[in-house]
């Protein structure tokens, strides 16, 4: 503990940030890294708890207090050591994860949480541009073949993992670009992608193989293969050259909304928008021309991915932006109610603060077309007892909606490839695996195991990024008999 009256003497440093109306006008990233001195003084509040609830908060069980106490003594080149012993990518988790560890620091219960996440992001940033962050490549090989399917935080990590203990491993990813939903998912302004390329020029260097706008489950194109996609595999193929495969994938499978009027022209999920923005600022041409521009926009769930509509939509320009929750409002509490757990409780984003018109308890009763195209959505307002949602008499509305977006969650991963594999479901429709025990990871088929949100469903960066450490320990495991990957 560097200094033990911290966090009585400071309170939270917040990172240094564009105002709302400067950012609306471009896609970069507009949230800095802290400066050496705010983040030695954020560290500072860390009180080194006996018991650091922060990294049970924490899914990749990061070693918070340890680099907190790090960078209060100035001792970043440790502290990247001990970041990345733990994650594989805190440049990622850094910029874009909710930070369950917060809500569990014990500051929480009267204060404000220590700053973990803004910590982390300044040792990632500063590690890199120092130069700290190099290649490791193994020391010697095993003549073992791993392929892993989808390059989401999940797959790489996995992949990583595999390739440094000397594994020839091959990614391969159905999009004409490696990084799954950090690449196509999240925003630049939240995320820019030359953080992902910078990343995986370190993984190739250290043996790992990247095959994109490569289709896996189909012998040859046909319906369900992306456009992009210029060569399709066979699971009997991977299955035939590997030793183990792995399915990271995600849960790609949007909630749907079945309401009449569903199938009017401007009705889209939110994944068929998201990603035409990255690829436009990644220079593509020939991008779909959908855009929020003057449009009145109505965005159907409460999320991030909603959250990242809203901030495209401001880009874009659209006329007015509304986005719907199905549950009631929570309540704006200024401390964690139920501490060290994850709260239900009113979260305003940086997306919201560029503009948008938010409510609660709202159910979508139908879209009304002209000419074939959205204009009009009826909806009814909502009222909850005992957990159970009833229409409110009487209090059915209209709002011009020309252009609508289902950011509803998913529900499970496409699926085509867990059908072509033989791999069985379980309840929700994932892939069914276990992660305890003998044989963690591993599915119904031979030599095929899955992690990230293809197993557990849709989660966190920070789930996918565990996950995919230690599915790699299990299929090291699996080829060698035994492994000295962390668990």
């Amino acid at each position: 503990m560097g200094k033990i009256t911290g966090f009585l003497e400071r309170r939270r440093t917040l990172e240094p940030h564009e105002a709302p109306e400067g950012r609306k006008h471009h896609y970069r990233e507009f949230i800095l890294h802290l400066s050496d001195e705010a983040a030695r003084i954020e560290g500072a509040r860390c009180m080194d708890c006996g018991t650091p609830y922060c990294m049970s908060g924490c899914p990749v069980n990061n070693i918070i207090p340890d680099w907190n106490d790090l960078v209060y003594r100035q001792d970043w080149k440790t502290a990247i050591g001990t970041l990345h012993s733990s994650n594989n990518f805190p440049e990622f988790t850094g910029r874009v994860c909710p930070a369950p560890c917060e809500e569990a620091c014990v500051l929480r219960i009267n204060d404000d949480a220590v700053g973990i996440n803004s910590i982390e992001h300044a040792i990632i940033d500063k590690a890199w541009e120092v130069s700290w962050v190099k290649p490791q490549p193994p020391a010697h090989k095993t003549s073992k073949k791993a392929a892993v399917v989808g390059s989401g935080p999940a797959g790489l990590a996995c992949a990583q993992q595999l390739a440094r203990v000397g594994h020839d491993v091959t990614v391969f990813e159905k999009n004409d670009r490696v990084g799954g939903l950090l690449r196509y998912g999240i925003p630049d302004f939240k995320l820019e992608k030359w953080l992902i390329d910078r990343r995986l020029e370190q993984m190739r260097a250290e043996g790992v193989m990247f095959r994109a706008g490569v289709y896996v489950g189909n012998e040859r194109p046909g319906k369900g293969v992306p456009d992009w996609a210029t060569k399709t595999v066979a699971p009997g193929q991977l299955l035939a050259e590997f030793d183990a495969v792995v399915l990271a994938g995600g849960a790609e499978q949007p909630r749907d909304l079945p309401v009449p009027g569903r199938e009017l022209a401007g009705v889209h999920f939110a994944m068929e928008f998201l990603p035409l923005q990255n690829k436009r600022v990644a220079g593509d041409h020939g991008v779909a021309d959908l855009w929020a521009t003057d449009k009145h926009v109505v965005i159907i769930g409460g999320g991030d991915t909603g959250s990242d509509c809203v901030c495209t939509s401001n880009r874009h320009g659209a006329k007015s932006i509304t986005q719907f929750e199905l549950l009631p409002v929570p309540p704006d509490s200024e401390r964690n109610p139920v501490w060290p757990y994850w709260p239900v409780r009113l979260r305003t984003s940086s997306s919201h603060e560029e503009g948008v018109n938010r409510d609660w308890s709202v159910a979508t009763k139908e879209f009304v077309g002209e000419l074939g195209r959205v204009k009009v959505l009826k909806a009814v307002r909502l009222e909850w007892k005992d957990g159970k949602m009833y229409e409110v008499p009487g209090s059915e509305f209209t709002l011009p909606a020309d252009f609508v977006l289902l950011a509803m969650g998913f529900v499970s991963p496409v699926p085509t490839i867990l059908r072509k594999f033989g791999v069985e479901k379980d309840a929700r429709g994932n892939a069914k695996a276990t992660t305890d025990g003998q044989g963690c990871y591993a599915t119904s088929t031979p030599k095929v195991f899955a992690t990230g949100d293809m197993r557990r469903g849709q989660s966190l960066i920070v789930w996918a990024i565990r996950e995919g450490r230690q599915c790699a320990r299990a299929v090291d495991e699996f080829m060698m008999g035994c492994s000295d990957l962390p668990r």
